[in-house]
């Protein structure tokens, strides 16, 4: 019996490490359609994207080098340098901001008024082009990932409190570091998004393009602003489960793990985001522990789905999304 209890404190801590990974990604969702109404699908790839640029850069990769040999016949493929993980960062950010001004100036501005539904589609669009430019920039194979972040398990025994147990439970360094990044993350967001002039502005916009317009706000601006902050936050993410499973085209698929964390915590809500993120970490995994052995496993791949449907059915708006009432 104590081993069991031992055993599930670490299966509760495991999934909130996981869990804080889901928010990361949710995140991005939210903040783009708390700016635009749009939810953005690509915003799973724009973690891979982040990630694939961000290993390219650190090992000194030319862009595009598969497709320049094939047209100049040539066999160049590194520039024979390596980039610190710093400066590194630093420069996949201005990718990123760069990407966001791009996707202002060529998509965004010229579906101003238009249906949501114009607006999801348009970020499929996104998903598929930036996952092939991806490709094309840097390759398909499997990339490791290393920024000097901490990794391996540490073994957590308190003697105070479990000395009758004489058990410990098992805590993934990563998980840690990407618990603190994200409460930090979280913390500035917040902050940003209520008690900042563009931060206002961002809500503004959200609430209807026009009547911003109108009163002197600049979509294109905010538009660019937004994404380039969803960029980073995919960029922090794409580094987390980047170096967590390694840099992989299946990496854009977290953003469907995201999905349900949005609908338990609203698709406005920062704070939401980070709380329907943990809901579903140690949900899941608890899930698996106490129910996986009777069904066969694998509970993992469907229990967040199943407990997203769930709050649809009860609470369409989420823990704390905002209920909207319309008067026709």
């Amino acid at each position: 019996m104590p081993e069991q209890l031992v055993f599930a404190m670490e299966v509760i801590l495991n999934g909130l490490m996981a869990g804080v990974l889901y928010a990361l990604v949710a995140l991005g969702f939210v903040l783009i359609y708390k700016a635009s109404g749009i939810f953005n699908y690509a915003q799973g790839v724009m973690a891979l994207f982040a990630a694939m640029t961000l290993v390219g850069i650190m090992n000194g990769q030319v862009p595009f080098a598969h497709l320049i040999n094939a047209i100049f016949g040539t066999h160049v493929h590194y520039f024979g340098w390596n980039v610190p993980a710093l400066l590194a960062i630093i420069l996949t950010m201005a990718v990123m901001v760069l990407l966001a001004w791009a996707v202002q100036r060529f998509v965004m501005r010229h579906l101003v008024g238009q249906e949501p539904i114009i607006l999801f589609m348009a970020t499929i669009g996104l998903a598929y082009f930036l996952e092939g430019v991806a490709d094309l920039m840097w390759g398909s194979e499997i990339k490791t990932l290393d920024v000097g972040l901490p990794q391996g398990i540490n073994l957590w025994i308190d003697e105070t409190t479990f000395n009758i147990f004489d058990y410990g439970f098992f805590i993934d360094n990563l998980d840690i570091v990407a618990t603190i990044i994200a409460a930090l993350l979280v913390a500035a967001l917040v902050a940003f998004s209520q008690y900042t002039k563009q931060g206002r502005a961002m809500r503004a916009v959200a609430d209807d393009h026009q009547a911003a317009l109108s009163v002197g706000i600049s979509l294109n601006f905010i538009w660019v602003m937004v994404w380039s902050v969803a960029g980073f936050v995919a960029l922090v993410a794409g580094i987390m489960w980047g170096t967590k499973s390694g840099v992989q085209f299946s990496l854009s698929l977290i953003a469907l793990k995201a999905l349900p964390v949005l609908m338990l915590g609203g698709f406005t809500s920062i704070p939401g985001a980070i709380v329907g993120g943990l809901i579903i970490g140690v949900g899941e995994k608890l899930f698996e522990f106490a129910i996986g052995p009777l069904v066969g496993g694998a509970t993992e791949n469907w229990f967040a789905y199943v407990l997203a449907l769930i709050f649809l059915v009860f609470r369409p708006q989420g823990l704390f999304g905002e209920k909207i009432i319309e008067r026709v």
